[in-house]
């Protein structure tokens, strides 16, 4: 596809072009292997690897998109859908798990009106799983970006949540 006939790199009307990605790829055009780079820092640009972005890279890079999104899907990392402005970390660990994380992931679902692995309409937060975070003292515990909030309740995480609108 030639400049003339790009589409927009998330389906967008405009608000974002492959001008960012341009000039990614530009910047690793005689670097052989760079294809994970590329995909990190097209995700940092644009959120997440919208397939228009997928097929413009693989287009450019000249290597098959099947290729490029098992890469993609092989690493937890990247993201195929957009995603929130807050990220929301759910621990499922042993000490989260016998302490009530499914109650507070059940909380976080019916205050989000989504399921985990989902991003709400307005893009305010993406809700995950996570097998550890590592805070196993304040169990159960989640995280809202890169703040920690423990020994929850499941009347306590939507005052949590409050703080991220």
């Amino acid at each position: 596809m030639d400049k003339s006939e790009q589409k927009h790199c998330c389906g967008c009307k405009g608000e974002n072009s492959f001008t960012q990605l341009d000039q990614i790829l530009e910047k690793y055009r005689e670097i052989h292997g760079a294809l994970i780079p590329v995909l990190q820092e097209t995700q940092n640009a644009y959120g997440y690897l919208s397939k228009e972005a997928l097929e413009y890279i693989a287009n450019n890079m000249q290597i098959p998109v099947s290729q490029i999104y098992g890469v993609v899907t092989f690493y937890s990392q990247f993201h195929l859908n957009p995603r929130g402005k807050n990220i929301i970390r759910v621990c499922q660990g042993t000490a989260c798990h016998v302490r009530g994380a499914k109650l507070i992931l059940k909380a976080l679902e019916d205050a989000l009106n989504i399921q985990a692995g989902q991003t709400t309409d307005d893009l305010k937060f993406t809700l995950e799983t996570v097998a550890c975070i590592g805070a196993c003292g304040l169990a159960p515990v989640m995280m809202v970006n890169d703040d920690t909030h423990g020994r929850l309740t499941p009347q306590i995480v939507t005052d949590i949540l409050k703080k991220y609108q």
